[in-house]
């Protein structure tokens, strides 16, 4: 136990280091500034998309640190001596979603409250919006994590990375801007459902991957 305090210390001392944590949110405002240049002022129009443009730039968030979550430790053989002294590369694995999840979903929700208002989401939506990104940060953590693990020292991981996070994220967005809807109890559930199964399988799939690239 006291072994994974000190791995999940480790993981957010890297994700908060350099000013990490706080590129995903300038990205995430930077779209919520610059759409509304794209659409024109148009109020009515901005509060109807700009949620799914959240959403958007919410996915994109997650991958903007993906390079750094596993390949460092596998190029230094920080995971080879986890697993000499009986650490599971799954426990290993779900640290790093955890930690990876704590360094970017609380601040995307924070940043989410500003980027309402720049894209004139009324309360209700804007709710909706901090309930979809409670739920669904952790899949997207989730998928990052994983993805992360099986581009691990391949040439252009970034962009691979990119082409298997992407379609696979698709369930998330579609739930988490459905959620915005007036009826969107059900999207919110199912966004839930979706998260939930990415957080059950991606230990194991991350886990696996990492085992795989250590032999």
């Amino acid at each position: 136990m006291r072994l994974v305090a000190i791995l999940l210390r480790r993981e957010l001392a890297r994700a908060y280091a350099g000013g990490g944590a706080v590129l995903p949110l300038i990205f995430f405002l930077l779209v919520a500034t610059l759409f509304p240049f794209a659409i024109g002022p148009d109020a009515r129009l901005l509060a109807k998309i700009g949620g799914g443009a959240l959403w958007v730039a919410a996915l994109l968030a997650a991958l903007l640190p993906i390079d750094r979550l596993v390949e460092p430790d596998l190029a230094s053989g920080t995971i080879d001596q986890l697993a000499v002294r009986g650490v599971a590369d799954e426990t290993i694995a779900a640290i790093k979603i955890l930690g990876h999840w704590l360094g970017f979903g609380p601040p995307l929700m924070l940043a989410a409250i500003p980027a309402a208002g720049l894209l004139s989401l009324n309360q209700g939506a804007l709710v909706a919006l901090e309930a979809g990104l409670l739920l669904g940060t952790p899949g997207l953590a989730a998928l990052a994590v994983t993805t992360a693990a099986l581009t691990a020292g391949l040439r252009g991981a970034g962009a691979l990375a990119g082409l298997l996070l992407l379609p696979l994220a698709v369930p998330l967005l579609i739930f988490g801007a459905g959620a915005l809807a007036d009826d969107g109890l059900g999207a919110l559930r199912l966004l839930a459902a979706a998260s939930l199964v990415l957080l059950a399988a991606g230990p194991f799939a991350a886990g696996a991957a990492m085992r795989a690239a250590r032999e």
